[in-house]
């Protein structure tokens, strides 16, 4: 079977430059949003199934566990958006030798890192655990849950960097196919070991192994036939390794301020009994899958942002903003009336008593409204960097990680676990309205000046910052940082007027 010519990869031409910015962003992120809500669909499948063990201890256990692989996938999201960020303005001009070999520079060295990660957490489970409030019987589960899944840390990146060089290249169907192809895995997996054969949570933790283990193989051969990777040059593995660390370090800083807020919040949960973790965890699952649309916003536009600033049109890249914020609006009005009308439905679901349930039906009614704010948290960081401003998103996220979650939760701890809850979202409400509308600020001053936007020579990262159980979802915004640095015009990558200055041979 012949597969359809991606839209860009054919001729590797900037194709978000011309044509409707709406009809680019729903397209981009309806293939997107297909994809993610297959991973999260298995992924809250996977909880639905260990909650019917009937034993509490195993579902807060996914809870506390999850909160270490969120932290693991922040820099995993970072780490991609480095390599994405690197070779989107080049693949925009032309420049495709010069993206390829960034790309396969990074990648050798970034898996041996996230290796060397996931080796290092696996030896540490246990101390980690116990300082995320994990105890008795949950600290015992999540420590072997732990020590299965963290050594296949670098499965997990090599499927998102793959992901992010097809979504480079304009193959977001491609990208699409990566992912489902995973989340069928799982699917099949997940009752099989955990019911089937008995094995529980090591039966979902083997299932997401070998799925992140497909997710891998394919998106490698996704990125191999878009040429976008082949064997690292090994006199350009520093030179590039390099100017994609400039990208991603930035990048990663700002992705760890989710799940190190998640941290916090489990750990406040962990004070009122593994009923609350559990509750908690429940709804961590099933808040990517209610917001696939808006996760994949803020990934499927990092390219559209991307190639029309390196075009030049700065009107399309505030088009592309108002355009994000609408489909946003929308998904997360949608997603608070089914959820009101069904939570009772939900509740049985997760076959959730006591304070699990309780926190359940609260999210249901009420504090969903507040990933209104998380998306256009999403979106803003998505204009900061690609407009050359990443420390406004690491400043929002950590802002939003520490004073608009610390304070809140630690009072509203004093009203039970909802009052975390609620704390939670309170700051989400805070930091995303201050967020939005200084993205809207950064985007008039674009469009009123001449001069193209510098930030000290910081390289422009595209910091989609996602929830940690965002984890497979291939949130890889895309951005080249080193166009807008003048002062390095040595450097073999600096590149200026779009182009007109290319690496050398």
């Amino acid at each position: 079977m012949t597969r359809p010519t991606p839209p860009c990869g054919g001729n590797r031409r900037a194709c978000f430059t011309t044509g409707s910015i709406m009809r680019h962003v729903l397209v981009m992120t309806g293939t997107g949003t297909v994809g993610l809500m297959a991973v999260f669909a298995v992924d809250v499948l996977n909880m639905v199934y260990i909650s019917h063990l009937n034993d509490t201890a195993l579902t807060a256990a996914i809870g506390f566990a999850g909160g270490v692989i969120g932290l693991q996938i922040a820099v995993c999201i970072g780490l991609t958006i480095g390599i994405g960020a690197s070779t989107a303005r080049a693949i925009g001009a032309g420049r495709h030798e010069e993206a390829r070999s960034i790309a396969s520079s990074a990648v050798a060295v970034t898996l041996v890192l996230t290796l060397a990660l996931g080796l290092l957490t696996m030896l540490c489970a246990h101390p980690i655990l116990t300082l995320f409030g994990a105890r008795g019987a949950a600290l015992e589960a999540a420590t072997t849950y732990l020590r299965l899944v963290s050594p296949a840390l670098p499965l997990i990146y090599a499927g998102m960097a793959s992901s992010s060089l097809m979504r480079v290249v304009g193959d977001a169907k491609g990208s699409m196919h990566i992912t489902l192809m995973g989340a069928v895995i799982a699917a099949v997996l997940d009752p099989v070991l955990i019911f089937g054969m008995h094995e529980g949570l090591a039966g979902a933790a083997i299932s997401t192994i070998v799925s992140r283990l497909i997710v891998a193989l394919t998106g490698l051969r996704g990125a191999l036939q878009h040429d976008m990777l082949a064997l690292p040059k090994l006199a350009r593995i520093w030179p590039d390794t390099r100017h994609v660390t400039a990208i991603a370090l930035p990048a990663t800083l700002t992705n760890l301020a989710t799940p190190a807020g998640g941290v916090y919040v489990t750990r406040a949960m962990a004070g009122f009994g593994l009923s609350a973790v559990a509750g908690q965890a429940s709804i961590e699952r099933m808040a990517p899958l209610l917001f696939s649309l808006v996760f994949a916003l803020t990934g499927s536009i990092g390219p559209i942002i991307g190639q029309n600033l390196g075009a030049g049109r700065h009107d399309r890249v505030q088009q592309t903003l108002e355009a994000s914020l609408k489909l946003v609006v929308a998904s997360v009005c949608l997603t608070w009336v089914c959820l009101a009308l069904g939570q009772n439905l939900v509740v049985w679901i997760y076959d959730a008593h006591g304070d699990a349930a309780a926190l359940i039906h609260l999210f249901c009614s009420w504090t969903v409204a507040s990933y209104l704010f998380v998306g256009m948290l999403f979106v803003a960081n998505s204009a900061f960097n690609n407009l050359g401003f990443p420390l406004y998103s690491t400043a929002f996220n950590w802002g939003r990680a520490t004073l608009g979650t610390i304070p809140f939760v630690l009072l509203g701890a004093r009203f039970g676990p909802a009052g975390v809850q609620l704390g939670q979202a309170l700051g989400a409400v805070l930091f995303g309205s201050a967020a939005v509308l200084t993205a809207f600020r950064v985007t008039r001053k674009l469009k009123t000046s001449a001069a193209p936007v510098r930030q000290n020579c910081v390289p422009v990262s595209d910091v989609p910052t996602t929830s940690a159980e965002a984890a497979m979802a291939e949130l890889d915004d895309v951005e080249s940082a080193s166009t807008f640095c003048p002062d390095n015009r040595d450097d073999t990558h600096a590149q200026t007027d779009h182009g007109r200055t290319q690496r050398p041979a």
